[in-house]
C-alpha cells in the first residue's frame, strides 16, 4: 500500500488547505499539530518563513501579554522580563544566564503571577517549589531537554528560618555560567565514581524579602509591590490564557532560530557605568534586544542602567563595606582622625547600625577587627596608628591607609560631601600639619 505524502513534502503548488498553519497561533490544539512537531525536531514540519518574523513586533506582543495580567513596578521591569523570556530560547548562545528575581517585602504583590506568566513563555518550564537539590541536579542534566527552573516561595529556601541550603545555593550559582558543572558520586556496580553534572540553566525566582548575595549579584531584580487602587489587570485563567502564552512561546522559539547566528558570540555595547558582574548579567538581554531591533536596543539599555542603579542602591552591603563607606563620610577630607572621634561620629549617624552592633555601640576592638580584614595600597592590613595630639599621642586611623579600600569597595561618593549624615561641626578640624586638633 502506498503512503500518501505529508503536506510538507508536496510541491510548492499544493493548496493552502493541505498546508499546516504558517502562524503558530493558528495551531494551538493537539500534540500532533505541525508546530508541536517542529518543537520536537521533526524534519517534515512546516516552519515559518524566517523573513516573516518581526522580532521587535513579537517582543512587543510578549510585553502586552505580561501587561494584561501583571502590574510590574516600572517600564524598565517590563523590558527586562520580556528580554529574559526571549533569552531562554537562546541559552547556548551565551556564556551566562541571568537569574530573574521577583521580590517584595509583603505578600500579594504579584510575584507568583509574574512567575506564572513567564512559565507560559519559556521552554520546558519546571516549577521547583520545595524541589530537592538532588532532583534539580538530575532535571538540569536530563537528555530530554534542559528545563527552565521557576522557583516560587524562594524565601522558604533561603529565608532567615530556612537554614543555609548551601547545596541548592551552589547549584543556582554554578548554573549561572555555561561551563558550570556540579560533581557527584555515582554508584557504578560496587564502585563509586565522581561524575560531573551540567547545571547551566535559566532560573527565575519569586519570594519575600531578599536573596543571598551570591545569587542576588547574578540576578535581574524586579521589586514587586501591591497594586494601587487605580492599577487594574486582567484575571489570568489557565485554561484560557495558557494556550495564548504557549503560542507566543512557539513564535519566540522560531524567531530565536532565525537570529541564533547573530546572537551567538555577540558582545553588546553596555551603558556607561555598567561593568563587571552587572555586565555579565545584562549581556544576554542586550544581545536579544539588538537582534530584535526597533526601539528595543534603546529601551533595553535604559532599563539596564535603571535596574542596575536600583539594585546597587538596594543591595544590603556587607558590614565591612558599610563601615568603609561611612568612614569615608566621617573623614570628609581629613587626613587622620583619632579612634575616639571616629567612633563618636559613627555611632551618631541616625540611619547607620553602629550605635547597636550586637546590642552595644561599636567599640575600638570591633572597629580594628573589621578594618584589619582590608589592606592598604601597600597590601598591609589596615591598622590604628599613633597620632600626635597636643602634647600626647593617641591611636587613630589615616586616610592614606583607607583610600585604596575606599576606591575598591565603596560606591562612588555623593556629588557634595557636605550632605553627609555626620554634621561638619561634629568632625574634628585639621591643623596645617594635618594633625587632628581637639576642642575644649
Amino acid at each position: 500500500m502506498t503512503t500518501e505524502p505529508t503536506p510538507a513534502l508536496k510541491s510548492p503548488t499544493h493548496t493552502p488547505k493541505q498546508a499546516a498553519p504558517a502562524h503558530p497561533a493558528d495551531a494551538t490544539t493537539g500534540s500532533s499539530a505541525p508546530k508541536d512537531a517542529a518543537r520536537q525536531g521533526v524534519h517534515n514540519a512546516v516552519r515559518p518563513n524566517p523573513q516573516a518574523i518581526d522580532g521587535a513586533a513579537l517582543l512587543a506582543e510578549v510585553e502586552s501579554f505580561h501587561r494584561r495580567f501583571n502590574a510590574l513596578p516600572t517600564q524598565a521591569a517590563y523590558v527586562a522580563v520580556v528580554l529574559w523570556n526571549a533569552h531562554t530560547h537562546l541559552l547556548d548562545c551565551f556564556d551566562s544566564t541571568p537569574r530573574l528575581a521577583f521580590l517584595s517585602p509583603e505578600p500579594g504583590s504579584g510575584k507568583t503571577r509574574g512567575l506564572e506568566i513567564c512559565g507560559t513563555l519559556v521552554p520546558n518550564p519546571m516549577a521547583a517549589v520545595n524541589a530537592s537539590p538532588a532532583a534539580l541536579f538530575r532535571a538540569v542534566s536530563m537528555e530530554s531537554g534542559r528545563p527552565t527552573i521557576l522557583f516560587d516561595e524562594i524565601d522558604t529556601v533561603f529565608g532567615p528560618k530556612a537554614g543555609d541550603n548551601e547545596e541548592l545555593r551552589g547549584l543556582i550559582n554554578a548554573g549561572h555560567r555555561r561551563i558550570g558543572v556540579s560533581y557527584r558520586c555515582v554508584a557504578v556496580g560496587d564502585t563509586q565514581t565522581v561524575q560531573p553534572f551540567p547545571v547551566y540553566a535559566a532560573v527565575a525566582v519569586a519570594g519575600l524579602g531578599w536573596l543571598p548575595d551570591t545569587i542576588l549579584h547574578r540576578s535581574v531584580v524586579i521589586r514587586m509591590r501591591r497594586r494601587a487602587p487605580n492599577e487594574h489587570v486582567e484575571a489570568f485563567r489557565t485554561r484560557i490564557h495558557e494556550p495564548e502564552g504557549h503560542a507566543l512561546r512557539d513564535r519566540l522559539a522560531d524567531w530565536a532560530d532565525t537570529v541564533r547566528d547573530r546572537v551567538n558570540g555577540a558582545f553588546p555595547l553596555m551603558p556607561d557605568g555598567v561593568n563587571d558582574r552587572p555586565a555579565d548579567v545584562w549581556e544576554p538581554l542586550l544581545a536579544v534586544a539588538d537582534a530584535a531591533g526597533g526601539d528595543w536596543p534603546e529601551r533595553a539599555r535604559e532599563a539596564c542602567a535603571e535596574l542596575v542603579a536600583a539594585a546597587a542602591n538596594g543591595t544590603k552591603a556587607s558590614l565591612g563595606i558599610g563601615l568603609l563607606t561611612d568612614l569615608r563620610t566621617v573623614f570628609n577630607g581629613a587626613d587622620r582622625l583619632p579612634t575616639t572621634q571616629i567612633l563618636a561620629a559613627l555611632t551618631g549617624m541616625d540611619e547607620a547600625p553602629w550605635a547597636d552592633v550586637d546590642g552595644k555601640p561599636l567599640g575600638s576592638r570591633q572597629l580594628s577587627k573589621h578594618l584589619s580584614e582590608y589592606v592598604t595600597a601597600d597590601n598591609q592590613p589596615i591598622k590604628a596608628r599613633n597620632i600626635r595630639q597636643g602634647e600626647g599621642v593617641v591611636k587613630g586611623y589615616y586616610a592614606a591607609d583607607l583610600r585604596d579600600a575606599w576606591a575598591r569597595y565603596c560606591p562612588p561618593p555623593p556629588a557634595e560631601s557636605a550632605t553627609s549624615a555626620t554634621h561638619p561641626e561634629k568632625l574634628p578640624l585639621t591643623s596645617d600639619n594635618g594633625v587632628a586638633e581637639t576642642t575644649a
